[in-house]
């Protein structure tokens, strides 16, 4: 940076100068030699104001893994919450059925990266709606018990039952979607199911569809027709 009466500023704009601190009286006189002093530089880039946060990358959290994370468990939520379950953005999701599962993030962006694939060409915006925040570490074989947890291998996600992953947004064919999601889910462990924007929530399994309400999944069981469980009566003789 030159220094010198006309030198650019750090405190404030990239442009700006300390052309306000020169006497009314020789300012034209700088102007006319200076004709583009007042002028910003179009080489410089300038960012915006936005209440909106910068992009963060969904596969490393920012803090590192200087704290070594539990292997834990991915959370059941057993109070009848069904958040995280239903499509919120696009059009179009993908969710885990059958099982809760630890997923690495290199298996989450292959899965990212199939759906880009599959789909190139073509206007869509895909959002990601887990992000592998939680470190693994291991250890080699044979080795004794003790002497620390091991050594940082990759990052991971803990994705819980009826969790949706990704979703799809676009002027897209459903059969184009479902194909790009079958892709994807057979990139990742576990089995996966597509669901469309506006389809019932799910709370742990069970999917809550008309007939279906709250109050009965809070209940300890669930109270079943009389033409089911008079059949479970065994017949001394048949009907």
């Amino acid at each position: 940076m030159k220094t010198g009466l006309f030198s650019t500023t750090a405190s404030c704009c990239p442009w700006a100068t300390r052309y306000s601190l020169v006497p009314p009286s020789l300012r034209g006189i700088i102007q006319s030699n200076n004709p583009n002093l007042d002028r910003p530089n179009p080489r410089i880039s300038h960012r915006t104001f936005s209440a909106s946060s910068l992009l963060s990358n969904w596969l490393a959290p920012k803090r590192g893994h200087s704290d070594k994370n539990r292997k834990g468990k991915p959370r059941v939520r057993t109070g009848g919450s069904t958040k995280g379950t239903t499509v919120e953005w696009g059009d179009y999701g993908i969710r885990l059925r059958n099982h809760d599962r630890r997923i690495p993030a290199k298996q989450l962006e292959i899965a990212a990266n199939t759906i880009r694939q599959r789909l190139r060409g073509q206007r869509y915006r895909l959002y990601t709606r887990v992000c592998a925040n939680i470190g693994v570490y291991t250890k080699g074989n044979e080795v004794r018990m003790g002497k620390g947890k091991g050594t940082f291998d990759h990052w991971a996600a803990r994705v819980a039952v009826s969790r949706i992953l990704f979703e799809l947004k676009g002027d897209l064919h459903e059969q184009v979607v479902r194909d790009a999601f079958r892709l994807a889910g057979n990139k990742l462990p576990g089995l996966y199911e597509f669901v469309r924007k506006g389809d019932p929530p799910v709370m742990g399994i069970t999917k809550i569809e008309a007939g279906t309400t709250l109050e009965e999944m809070h209940r300890p069981r669930i109270k079943l027709p009389m033409d089911v469980t008079a059949g479970r009566i065994p017949a001394t003789s048949p009907p």
